[in-house]
């Protein structure tokens, strides 16, 4: 019976993660927050760049009054994921006024901790994420969490959106870190992948 309810959840967290990344939830909040990606020397990899591109369109159509970037850096990295989120920002027409850097985070938990104590600090209470589609259920429930009113407006552009083989990749990944952080205490899940675990 209990192996029963255990797959009848597991599932049902499945069927959230593919809603949730198929659906654009944007509404007017207090910040745009983008997930970390890989960015190289400075340059962000093609996952980051199409979240930022995405980003800038939410801020350009006021979404919210300012974009955040989240994400540290590997060992021997001279730039963190969220300082080349922001330059890439600010390069592309953002005003930098408007952005700001988390440079801390190696994973989703670690980075959605400091957006909460970034908007404790800054007064927000509302932020919409920006990630790749099967990463955002995840994010949504940590932030939520956390104490913020988070929704979700993923990318459906880039390599992660590719193909089906892909999705089910990452519907199934992102099922088990779900799983994993609700059973754990909220540790993230030891393994690797092109967005933050």
């Amino acid at each position: 019976m209990v192996v029963c309810l255990f797959g009848i959840w597991v599932a049902s967290v499945a069927a959230q993660v593919w809603w949730v990344g198929r659906s654009d939830q944007r509404t007017h909040v207090d910040a745009i927050v983008v997930l970390g990606a890989s960015q190289y020397d400075g340059t962000p990899s093609p996952i980051l760049a199409w979240r930022l591109t995405h980003a800038k369109t939410l801020y350009q159509d006021d979404v919210a009054p300012v974009v955040v970037t989240v994400g540290g850096r590997m060992p021997g990295d001279r730039f963190t994921e969220g300082g080349s989120g922001k330059d890439y920002l600010a390069a592309h027409g953002v005003p930098k006024a408007s952005l700001v850097a988390i440079p801390t985070g190696r994973d989703t938990w670690r980075s959605m901790e400091a957006v909460a104590n970034l908007a404790k600090a800054r007064g927000w209470d509302s932020i919409v994420i920006v990630t790749d589609p099967w990463h955002a259920f995840r994010c949504r429930e940590m932030a939520q969490s956390l104490g913020l009113t988070a929704t979700t407006s993923p990318v459906h552009s880039g390599p992660v959106v590719q193909s089906r083989t892909t999705e089910l990749r990452y519907i199934g990944r992102e099922t088990a870190a779900y799983v994993w952080w609700r059973l754990s205490d909220g540790r993230s899940m030891p393994f690797s992948g092109p967005d933050a675990a």
